[in-house]
């Protein structure tokens, strides 16, 4: 049986790969998954996908949805 859960993951990525300046957010997802682990792996996937210069992914599953 699927859920949906609440994701946030912390992304770390450089602008510029020769300067040393780096932008962090916060993004959230849902995603319908059937554990807590099937989550944050389609988090963390989805992530790379929206932010492929990232160098750091924190993942994070905060709630069950539904």
């Amino acid at each position: 049986m699927n859920h949906t859960y609440e994701v946030l993951v912390d992304i770390k990525e450089y602008l510029e790969p020769t300067t040393n300046n780096c932008h962090k957010e916060t993004t959230r997802y849902e995603i319908d998954a059937q554990s807590r682990q099937t989550a944050d792996y389609m988090a963390k996937l989805q992530a790379r996908t929206d932010h492929p210069q990232g160098i750091e992914y924190d993942v994070r599953v905060t709630r069950l949805l539904k």
